[in-house]
């Protein structure tokens, strides 16, 4: 669990280490707010302690639980949670997404080999399209729609990728789209001057 997101979660109402992991894993967060292992998560609290972004609350036990520490958002803590929403909803930052570089060197592969690497992903993100909808309608039940803004956001995303790999696949099947990486090479020679052509 990221720090943001611990804040995010004491900022809403005082609550332990262990409810912060399982509010992320029932309002369906846990597909962009890696909970990782419960040590991360404890290391995790233990930085927004000591830079006085957390406080420890009080200590509670259920029935046959252990007791565990409750933390709550100091006002810096607070404030801090609110400055990292409006920065990251208002200031976009260019990500390297890994696909992205991926598909930049498409040309190193052949259009057939191509057309079958990208088919095992379009099933990959067609199947987790269908469960990503699944899971969004199975919250939608129990939560408000505020708190699932983020996960509609990301089956958008996915409808869309899902849509253009689909494209891009049927282009190299149909021959739409084609290559040949010795004529791209001489092709970046010539441009580049380095090739026998004035």
């Amino acid at each position: 669990m990221t720090q943001r997101s611990g804040l995010a979660l004491a900022a809403e109402e005082p609550m332990h280490p262990y409810r912060m992991a399982q509010l992320i894993r029932e309002r369906g967060k846990d597909q962009v707010v890696n909970v990782g292992q419960r040590s991360q998560l404890y290391k995790t609290i233990d930085r927004l302690v000591r830079d006085g972004l957390l406080v420890a609350q009080g200590r509670e036990r259920a029935a046959t639980r252990p007791e565990r520490t409750v933390y709550a958002a100091t006002d810096a803590g607070r404030e801090l949670a609110i400055t990292w929403t409006l920065d990251m909803l208002t200031a976009p930052r260019h990500e390297f997404a890994e696909f992205t570089a991926a598909l930049a060197y498409l040309p190193l592969l052949t259009p057939d080999l191509a057309a079958d690497a990208l088919a095992l992903r379009l099933s990959d993100r067609r199947g987790e399209l269908e469960r990503l909808r699944h899971e969004l309608e199975r919250v939608r039940q129990h939560l408000p729609r505020i708190v699932l803004v983020e996960a509609e956001y990301a089956l958008a995303h996915l409808e869309t990728d899902v849509a253009w790999i689909a494209r891009l696949v049927d282009d190299l099947g149909s021959g739409a789209l084609t290559w040949d990486y010795e004529e791209l090479l001489d092709q970046a020679r010539r441009m580049s001057g380095g090739g026998d052509t004035p």
